[in-house]
């Protein structure tokens, strides 16, 4: 199972990313061991994530959500959808 998830982040920022464990995964960007981005945007808390059956499905939602503007995933965010 794959998860994507959506991270916001220090000055209001949205971080996307692609796990098979979230909890694991959002520690490891709070520890700065995550990203690149989210070692230099300290991570405030999970907004979103949402369950895959494998890694070629969620690699595409991935890229899908990073291509919106903010608004669009404050949507998803706040209603499950967009």
């Amino acid at each position: 199972m794959y998860f994507v998830y959506l991270i916001e982040c220090e000055g209001g920022s949205i971080y996307t990313g692609l796990t098979t464990d979230v909890a694991r995964r959002f520690e490891e960007h709070a520890a700065k061991k995550g990203a690149k981005y989210t070692r230099a945007h300290r991570v405030v808390k999970l907004l979103y994530a949402e369950k895959h059956k494998n890694r070629s499905k969620a690699s595409k939602r991935e890229a899908e959500i990073k291509s919106w503007k903010r608004e669009r995933k404050l949507e998803l965010v706040k209603h499950g959808k967009a």
